[in-house]
Protein backbone atom coordinates (compact mmCIF):
# COMPACT_ATOMS: atom_id res chain seq x y z
CA UNK A 1 0.00 0.00 0.00
CA UNK A 2 1.39 3.53 -0.57
CA UNK A 3 -1.27 5.89 1.20
CA UNK A 4 1.46 9.02 0.50
CA UNK A 5 2.51 9.01 -2.78
CA UNK A 6 5.36 12.68 -1.61
CA UNK A 7 5.85 14.83 1.64
CA UNK A 8 7.64 18.05 1.38
CA UNK A 9 8.05 19.70 4.65
CA UNK A 10 4.52 20.29 5.85
CA UNK A 11 2.76 19.36 2.94
CA UNK A 12 1.89 15.73 2.23
CA UNK A 13 0.18 14.41 -0.93
CA UNK A 14 -2.47 11.83 -0.22
CA UNK A 15 -2.93 8.91 -3.00
CA UNK A 16 -6.38 8.65 -2.04
CA UNK A 17 -7.36 12.38 -2.59
CA UNK A 18 -4.80 12.71 -5.85
CA UNK A 19 -6.56 9.83 -7.66
CA UNK A 20 -10.07 11.27 -6.74
CA UNK A 21 -9.10 14.32 -7.78
CA UNK A 22 -7.85 13.15 -11.12
CA UNK A 23 -10.24 11.36 -12.08
CA UNK A 24 -12.51 14.53 -11.39
CA UNK A 25 -10.30 16.39 -13.53
CA UNK A 26 -10.13 13.99 -16.51
CA UNK A 27 -14.16 12.64 -16.34
CA UNK A 28 -14.71 16.80 -16.22
CA UNK A 29 -12.63 17.58 -19.29
CA UNK A 30 -14.69 14.22 -20.79
CA UNK A 31 -17.62 15.15 -20.23
CA UNK A 32 -17.54 19.21 -21.81
CA UNK A 33 -16.12 17.90 -24.95
CA UNK A 34 -19.05 15.94 -25.70
CA UNK A 35 -21.51 18.94 -24.14
CA UNK A 36 -22.47 20.02 -27.49
CA UNK A 37 -24.06 17.02 -28.43
CA UNK A 38 -26.83 17.61 -25.88
CA UNK A 39 -26.96 21.57 -26.73
CA UNK A 40 -25.51 22.29 -23.09
CA UNK A 41 -22.96 24.96 -22.87
CA UNK A 42 -19.19 23.76 -21.52
CA UNK A 43 -18.86 26.01 -18.71
CA UNK A 44 -22.63 24.50 -17.44
CA UNK A 45 -21.32 21.47 -17.38
CA UNK A 46 -18.03 22.46 -15.54
CA UNK A 47 -20.14 24.15 -12.84
CA UNK A 48 -22.40 21.48 -12.51
CA UNK A 49 -19.28 19.24 -12.03
CA UNK A 50 -18.07 20.84 -9.27
CA UNK A 51 -21.33 21.16 -7.04
CA UNK A 52 -21.81 17.74 -7.96
CA UNK A 53 -17.88 16.91 -6.62
CA UNK A 54 -18.34 19.42 -3.39
CA UNK A 55 -21.90 18.26 -2.79
CA UNK A 56 -20.78 14.07 -3.50
CA UNK A 57 -17.93 14.21 -1.11
CA UNK A 58 -19.64 16.10 1.69
CA UNK A 59 -22.73 13.75 1.09
CA UNK A 60 -20.24 10.22 1.07
CA UNK A 61 -18.58 11.50 4.03
CA UNK A 62 -21.64 12.24 6.48
CA UNK A 63 -22.85 8.52 5.35
CA UNK A 64 -19.17 6.82 5.49
CA UNK A 65 -18.97 8.71 9.66
CA UNK A 66 -22.68 7.81 10.58
CA UNK A 67 -22.32 4.43 9.35
CA UNK A 68 -18.59 3.88 11.31
CA UNK A 69 -19.84 6.47 14.60
CA UNK A 70 -18.34 4.32 17.28
CA UNK A 71 -14.83 4.93 15.79
CA UNK A 72 -15.21 9.22 15.21
CA UNK A 73 -16.72 9.10 18.34
CA UNK A 74 -13.49 7.85 20.02
CA UNK A 75 -11.77 10.56 17.36
CA UNK A 76 -13.62 12.83 16.15
CA UNK A 77 -10.59 14.84 14.43
CA UNK A 78 -10.54 11.97 11.55
CA UNK A 79 -13.91 12.99 10.51
CA UNK A 80 -12.25 16.07 8.85
CA UNK A 81 -9.24 13.81 7.68
CA UNK A 82 -11.41 13.04 4.29
CA UNK A 83 -7.02 12.58 2.67
CA UNK A 84 -7.06 9.16 4.51
CA UNK A 85 -10.04 7.57 2.88
CA UNK A 86 -13.73 6.57 4.17
CA UNK A 87 -16.17 7.93 1.90
CA UNK A 88 -19.43 5.68 1.24
CA UNK A 89 -20.41 6.10 -2.12
CA UNK A 90 -24.32 5.96 -1.88
CA UNK A 91 -24.15 8.84 -0.13
CA UNK A 92 -21.86 10.91 -2.20
CA UNK A 93 -24.32 9.30 -5.29
CA UNK A 94 -28.02 10.75 -3.09
CA UNK A 95 -25.83 14.03 -2.30
CA UNK A 96 -24.75 14.68 -5.41
CA UNK A 97 -28.09 13.65 -7.29
CA UNK A 98 -30.26 16.44 -5.12
CA UNK A 99 -27.76 18.88 -5.30
CA UNK A 100 -27.43 18.38 -9.58
CA UNK A 101 -30.53 18.53 -9.58
CA UNK A 102 -31.24 21.59 -8.42
CA UNK A 103 -28.79 23.39 -10.39
CA UNK A 104 -29.86 21.89 -13.40
CA UNK A 105 -33.80 23.32 -12.42
CA UNK A 106 -32.38 26.32 -11.74
CA UNK A 107 -29.89 26.39 -14.81
CA UNK A 108 -32.85 25.20 -17.14
CA UNK A 109 -31.23 22.05 -18.54
CA UNK A 110 -32.81 18.92 -19.53
CA UNK A 111 -32.10 16.76 -16.44
CA UNK A 112 -32.40 13.86 -18.30
CA UNK A 113 -29.59 14.59 -20.82
CA UNK A 114 -27.38 16.07 -18.43
CA UNK A 115 -27.39 12.64 -16.31
CA UNK A 116 -26.57 10.40 -19.32
CA UNK A 117 -24.35 12.74 -20.63
CA UNK A 118 -22.61 12.62 -17.09
CA UNK A 119 -23.18 8.82 -16.16
CA UNK A 120 -19.93 7.33 -17.73
CA UNK A 121 -18.05 9.70 -16.93
CA UNK A 122 -19.18 9.43 -13.29
CA UNK A 123 -18.24 5.76 -13.79
CA UNK A 124 -14.62 6.41 -14.90
CA UNK A 125 -13.82 9.06 -12.19
CA UNK A 126 -15.17 5.93 -9.81
CA UNK A 127 -12.75 3.72 -11.94
CA UNK A 128 -9.80 5.90 -11.00
CA UNK A 129 -10.85 6.63 -7.18
CA UNK A 130 -10.83 3.28 -6.32
CA UNK A 131 -7.13 2.71 -7.31
CA UNK A 132 -6.88 5.76 -4.59
CA UNK A 133 -8.82 2.84 -2.35
CA UNK A 134 -6.11 -0.08 -3.13
CA UNK A 135 -2.93 2.77 -3.16
CA UNK A 136 -4.64 3.67 0.27
CA UNK A 137 -5.60 0.56 1.94
CA UNK A 138 -9.17 1.14 2.49
CA UNK A 139 -12.41 -0.75 0.93
CA UNK A 140 -10.40 -3.94 1.46
CA UNK A 141 -11.56 -7.57 0.59
CA UNK A 142 -11.54 -10.75 2.56
CA UNK A 143 -8.13 -12.78 3.00
CA UNK A 144 -7.82 -15.03 0.07
CA UNK A 145 -5.53 -17.48 1.37
CA UNK A 146 -2.86 -16.67 -1.27
CA UNK A 147 -5.32 -17.27 -4.29
CA UNK A 148 -5.11 -13.94 -6.35
CA UNK A 149 -4.56 -11.80 -3.46
CA UNK A 150 -2.49 -8.68 -2.37
CA UNK A 151 -0.96 -8.10 0.94
CA UNK A 152 -2.34 -4.96 2.68
CA UNK A 153 -0.90 -3.07 5.53
CA UNK A 154 -1.88 -5.63 8.00
CA UNK A 155 0.24 -8.23 6.55
CA UNK A 156 -2.54 -10.40 5.44
CA UNK A 157 -3.41 -11.28 2.01
CA UNK A 158 -6.44 -10.27 0.52
CA UNK A 159 -8.49 -10.09 -2.29
CA UNK A 160 -7.88 -6.69 -4.27
CA UNK A 161 -12.04 -6.05 -4.26
CA UNK A 162 -11.10 -2.50 -5.00
CA UNK A 163 -8.70 -3.30 -8.21
CA UNK A 164 -11.93 -5.53 -9.57
CA UNK A 165 -14.03 -2.66 -8.93
CA UNK A 166 -11.88 -0.06 -10.95
CA UNK A 167 -11.90 -2.62 -13.85
CA UNK A 168 -15.52 -3.16 -13.83
CA UNK A 169 -15.80 0.33 -13.45
CA UNK A 170 -13.58 1.09 -16.71
CA UNK A 171 -15.67 -1.46 -18.44
CA UNK A 172 -18.75 0.21 -17.42
CA UNK A 173 -17.50 3.63 -18.69
CA UNK A 174 -16.88 1.93 -21.86
CA UNK A 175 -19.94 0.31 -22.25
CA UNK A 176 -22.02 3.40 -21.17
CA UNK A 177 -20.40 5.56 -24.11
CA UNK A 178 -21.73 3.51 -26.70
CA UNK A 179 -24.91 3.71 -25.17
CA UNK A 180 -24.68 7.36 -25.10
CA UNK A 181 -23.80 6.94 -28.14
CA UNK A 182 -27.26 5.31 -29.71
CA UNK A 183 -29.01 6.32 -27.06
CA UNK A 184 -32.66 5.65 -27.72
CA UNK A 185 -34.88 7.54 -24.92
CA UNK A 186 -33.78 10.04 -22.23
CA UNK A 187 -32.37 8.66 -19.22
CA UNK A 188 -31.49 5.56 -20.60
CA UNK A 189 -27.91 5.93 -20.20
CA UNK A 190 -28.15 7.19 -16.41
CA UNK A 191 -30.59 4.26 -15.81
CA UNK A 192 -28.49 1.66 -17.02
CA UNK A 193 -25.27 3.31 -15.18
CA UNK A 194 -27.41 2.54 -11.86
CA UNK A 195 -28.81 -1.10 -12.40
CA UNK A 196 -24.88 -1.85 -13.67
CA UNK A 197 -22.97 -0.75 -10.64
CA UNK A 198 -25.96 -1.76 -8.36
CA UNK A 199 -25.52 -5.20 -9.69
CA UNK A 200 -21.87 -5.45 -9.42
CA UNK A 201 -22.08 -3.72 -5.59
CA UNK A 202 -24.17 -6.49 -4.58
CA UNK A 203 -21.95 -8.99 -5.93
CA UNK A 204 -18.80 -7.66 -4.85
CA UNK A 205 -20.07 -7.03 -1.26
CA UNK A 206 -19.38 -11.10 -0.80
CA UNK A 207 -15.70 -10.34 -0.93
CA UNK A 208 -15.31 -7.13 1.03
CA UNK A 209 -14.04 -7.73 4.50
CA UNK A 210 -15.01 -3.98 5.77
CA UNK A 211 -18.67 -3.74 5.95
CA UNK A 212 -20.31 -5.52 8.46
CA UNK A 213 -23.31 -7.57 8.21
CA UNK A 214 -26.67 -5.56 8.95
CA UNK A 215 -29.42 -8.19 8.86
CA UNK A 216 -29.14 -11.88 7.88
CA UNK A 217 -25.52 -11.74 6.53
CA UNK A 218 -26.54 -8.78 4.37
CA UNK A 219 -24.59 -5.12 4.18
CA UNK A 220 -26.04 -1.73 3.85
CA UNK A 221 -24.47 -1.23 1.15
CA UNK A 222 -25.95 -4.95 -0.60
CA UNK A 223 -29.54 -3.66 0.54
CA UNK A 224 -28.80 -0.57 -0.97
CA UNK A 225 -27.68 -1.37 -4.35
CA UNK A 226 -30.71 -3.93 -4.06
CA UNK A 227 -33.23 -0.65 -4.13
CA UNK A 228 -31.11 1.66 -6.57
CA UNK A 229 -31.40 -1.50 -9.34
CA UNK A 230 -35.00 -2.04 -8.78
CA UNK A 231 -35.72 1.91 -8.97
CA UNK A 232 -33.38 1.99 -11.69
CA UNK A 233 -35.24 -0.87 -14.00
CA UNK A 234 -38.39 0.66 -13.29
CA UNK A 235 -37.61 4.08 -14.35
CA UNK A 236 -35.85 2.16 -17.32
CA UNK A 237 -38.78 0.97 -18.56
CA UNK A 238 -41.05 3.75 -17.69
CA UNK A 239 -38.78 5.94 -19.92
CA UNK A 240 -38.71 3.74 -22.12
CA UNK A 241 -42.42 2.88 -22.39
CA UNK A 242 -43.27 7.11 -22.12
CA UNK A 243 -40.47 8.41 -25.14
CA UNK A 244 -42.12 5.48 -27.53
Amino acid sequence: MHPVIYRLGPITLYSYGFMVAAGFIIATLLASRQASRFNIPQDRVTTLSLVVLISGILGARVLYVLLNLREYIANPLEIFMITHGGLAFFGGIAAAFLAGLIYARRARLSVYDIADLLAPYIALGHSMGRIGCLLNGCCFGRPSGGTFGIMFRDGVIRVPTQLYSSLYLLFLYMLLRVFLQFRQFKGQVFFLYLMFYSAWRVAIENFRDDNMPVIFGVTFSQIVSAALFILGAVFYLYRMKNER
